[in-house]
């Protein structure tokens, strides 16, 4: 840590050069020879306190703890007053169990400071203050403000402020803050490997690909550098790439054979294979240098988390924070887990305190900001099922959403063979920063539509999507398919079999939500982006783009697919009992489809290419390369040279269409539909047709072809807003009922499926649908609500409701007093009317 710190001290300038010859011995990790260097400078009787402080660091890289600190105690004998020396201690000492000392030390120090305050008036004085003030719980704003940023304004090119503002944000865990102010550093900064390790860890979340090119920059400097190597084994465990990062940790060992957080990553590799000895052995190696080290406990609880292994986490978690009270990490990511297990009560309780401790820790901010906007949600609950949403979205669709979660539970636990243990939770949010928080503790996380952690699953609404929102009734029934195959393999499989079978049900339950084979995905199976079935996971953990992100989730349900086909349901069950007993994937695998693993993945790269070459068969995909506007007889011959050309058939199409040569343009429609009827994108023949037929008053064409696009897109809103025209226009209720259901479930926060569910229902005579229309249509539509509030009462008075029925009429006459139906209603509501339920106006107010 103090590396940069040291290099950056004033020495006399005879010496710079043999201080800055052992830096660089240092920053390319030849730890040995700048020990040596150290060491014999010491004994020549230079006193520059570079030297020990670079004797000490070496020492302890290289695992050397005893040597380190009798170096540390002869250092401090000739420099009581050094808070470099004494920062640095504390590692040492801690790691030579005497953290006991500690307190002593640092009274020593204080002492030191108050008496000669001037001697650290330095740059690197004031930054080391800061960082002892840190350590001594003092207000972090203060010591940004007063120590980081004041050096800054006074050195603009003193590296180790901007080091040590970085990690300050980054023990915060605002990783932004931390990259934005490294940025700034000097180019210098870029010459120690240190700048690119953190640079890295402030990457780690949002940019793999950008910490994993910081992380080589690091150790292209410095082959050596433990951090970095660390970080470097920590994103291959993530990868499921565990015999690399077992090699790299071998690589770290070379350097110090001593290092906790390697023997702790052992310890997770060993818990992913099911290994209890050798996890409890690596776990032992790891704390053998300090048995009281807060992080090995914090680091293996972390990463069991990342695989979903949330009840083993929490109690490495909790050892953690036996151990040191204090470690903030360890507080955090316990809080975080216990959220993730459903534990709400302990969860929320822990983030309370972290938050009133530490008021600048970003996630436990934002989780208590978020837990103040949760006490205002409705919670609706039935079968094991606590669903909380926000109040006016739950009145709209709340009962909706909980049918639909009673029959995936329902239909996947038998499936799949699994009972659901105790509750659980599922929270949709309206507002997609909500979502992130509630979900990953910081805002952002695009891209995403739901999440699952077995016992808790989060949601976006279709509020918080934009005006395309996709099929949340899709998105809940994937969600819920994770916590059946989650429970049953004990939160023991990897992303990809999780992911797959979830899109796979998706399909199962509804054809319409099946992902189609689009022509990039076509394209990606026949070219070389295939990635093999045994290792589908690293293909979510690194994605090129959002794009490739996509096909991760359609590869993976495309394998589960092979998978069905290759050993069929219960093979596929198989594979997660064997899971949820400790087996690994690639154990399991040959065993239920008695196939080796090279013929699986042989097997599944042609059963993937048969489906993409069984799609759009004979189609190219070359760009149109006519100018803008030209007409139907250019691209007419244009095609001549490219009669295969999809794109240029979709644009005659356009072109025939724009010069209203309707029975030409579907002629090429029909074609074009019937060759590639899976193409559901911008343009798509389906939605061109209904134009076609429109424009020549074919409504029954119209229909027909509209009826087609629905049950392969559960996203078309336009499609299904036009069939409920179309079905109300014919006189088909059932129609209009189905099509004002189907767009409920994209979209339920516009009146439009609403009002047409209200008139539906009403004609045939399914008055509780009618009436929850009614309602909602209350809430999201100012247009006429005399008009809305009349037909409630008159419904909720049939229903023999006449509380209601009264407050809504009254609610009418209201926005219109000479509404004479409403007067008649509530005349006959109040008893004074005629009796009976008044008659239906031929005004056409009620239908």
């Amino acid at each position: 840590m103090l590396v940069a710190l040291i290099a950056a001290t004033a020495v006399p300038v005879a010496i710079a050069a043999d201080v800055d010859d052992a830096v660089k011995l240092f920053r390319k990790g030849d730890y040995e020879a700048c020990a040596r260097l150290a060491t014999q400078e010491i004994r020549e009787g230079n006193r520059d306190e570079a030297w020990p402080s670079l004797k000490i660091r070496s020492l302890m890289e290289t695992g050397k703890y005893s040597e380190a600190l009798e170096a540390l105690k002869a250092a401090t004998r000739r420099a009581p007053a050094s808070l470099e020396l004494y920062l640095m201690g504390r590692e040492v000492r801690r790691f030579n169990g005497l953290a006991g000392e500690e307190a002593r030390a640092m009274k020593d120090i204080e002492e030191h400071i108050e008496a000669f305050p001037r001697r650290y008036a330095t740059p690197e004085g004031q930054v080391a203050i800061g960082r002892f003030l840190l350590l001594r719980g003092a207000d972090p704003k203060k010591v940004l403000d007063q120590c980081y940023d004041a050096v800054l304004k006074r050195e603009p090119g003193f590296v180790d402020a901007y080091v040590a503002s970085a990690e300050l944000a980054l023990e915060k865990q605002d990783h932004a803050l931390a990259a934005e102010t490294l940025r700034k550093a000097p180019e210098e900064a870029a010459l120690d490997p240190r700048y690119h390790y953190l640079m890295a860890l402030a990457f780690a979340d949002d940019d793999r690909e950008g910490a994993a090119k910081e992380v080589e920059a690091a150790l292209k400097l410095n082959p050596r550098h433990v951090d970095s190597l660390l970080l470097k084994a920590d994103a291959l465990v993530d990868s499921e790439k565990y015999a690399e990062a077992a090699k790299v940790l071998d690589a770290v060992s070379a350097v110090n054979p001593s290092e906790p957080r390697a023997w702790a990553l052992r310890a997770v590799l060993a818990h992913l294979r099911n290994d209890g000895a050798g996890e409890e052995s690596a776990r032992k190696s790891a704390l053998a240098p300090w048995p009281g080290n807060p992080e090995v406990d914090t680091l293996i609880g972390r990463k069991l988390a990342q695989k979903y292994r949330f009840a083993e986490a929490a109690t490495y978690l909790r050892r953690a924070t036996l151990a040191d009270p204090s470690h903030m990490p360890a507080r955090v990511q316990l809080a975080e887990t216990l959220l993730r297990l459903g534990d709400e009560e302990e969860g929320w309780k822990l983030a309370g305190e972290i938050f009133a401790a530490d008021g600048y820790n970003v996630v436990t901010y934002n989780l208590m900001t978020l837990h103040d906007r949760l006490a205002k949600f409705r919670t609706l609950e039935d079968d094991g099922l606590v669903v909380r949403m926000d109040p006016r979205e739950a009145d709209l669709y709340g009962p909706r959403v909980l049918a639909l979660l009673k029959r995936a539970k329902a239909t996947l636990a038998e499936k799949y063979g699994v009972t659901l243990p105790g509750r659980l939770i599922i929270e949709i949010f309206p507002r997609k920063k909500e979502f992130a928080v509630r979900t990953f503790g910081l805002p952002g996380a695009d891209g995403f539509l739901g999440v699952c952690f077995g016992r808790v699953i989060t949601a976006n609404s279709p509020a918080s999507q934009g005006e395309s929102p996709s099929n949340w009734e899709a998105v809940l029934w994937h969600e819920l398919c994770h916590s059946i195959t989650l429970t049953k393999t004990r939160n023991r499989m990897p992303r990809w079999l999780s992911e797959g079978i979830s899109v796979y049900e998706e399909a199962q339950q509804d054809p319409a939500w099946k992902t189609a084979l689009n022509p990039h995905f076509r394209e990606m199976i026949l070219g070389d982006e295939l990635t093999p079935l045994s290792q589908l996971s690293a293909a979510f953990l690194a994605p090129k783009s959002a794009q490739h992100l996509q096909f991760a989730y359609f590869e993976s349900a495309l394998a589960v697919e092979f998978l069905v086909k290759a050993a069929g349901l219960d093979g596929l069950r198989g594979i997660l009992d064997d899971l949820g007993e400790g087996k690994t994937l690639n154990e399991s695998l040959p065993a239920r489809t008695r196939m080796t693993l090279e013929k699986i993945d042989g097997d599944f790269a042609r059963f993937a290419r048969e489906q993409a070459e069984g799609t759009a068969r004979g189609l190219t995909w070359e760009d149109v390369d006519l100018p803008d506007g030209v007409g139907s007889d250019e691209v007419a011959a244009w095609l001549k040279s490219h009669p295969s050309s999809y794109k240029g058939r979709q644009l005659l199409a356009t072109r025939l269409m724009a010069e209203k040569k309707w029975p030409e343009a579907k002629a090429v429609l029909v074609d074009l539909k019937a060759r590639y009827p899976e193409f559901l994108g911008p343009e798509n023949p389906y939605m061109l047709l209904a134009a076609v037929d429109r424009q020549t008053s074919d409504a029954a064409a119209e229909h027909a072809v509209l009826e087609e696009l629905a049950a392969r897109d559960a996203d078309a809103s336009p499609a299904y807003l036009r069939l409920i025209e179309l079905d109300e226009a014919a006189g088909n209720w059932e129609g209009a009922a189905r099509d004002a259901n189907r767009l409920l479930a994209v979209n339920p926060l516009i009146p439009a499926p609403h009002r047409a569910m209200a008139r539906a229902a009403e004609h045939l005579n399914r008055r509780d649908e009618a009436i929850a229309a009614w309602k909602a249509l209350a809430l999201l539509d100012d247009t006429d609500p005399a008009e809305t509030h009349f037909r409630l009462a008159r419904l909720l008075g049939e229903a023999g409701r006449k509380d209601e029925a009264r407050r809504e009429v009254l609610r009418s006459l209201e926005e219109a007093p000479r509404f004479l139906e409403a007067h008649r209603l509530l005349l006959d509501l109040v008893g004074n009317g005629p009796g009976g339920p008044p008659e239906k106006p031929a005004s056409g107010h009620i239908h």
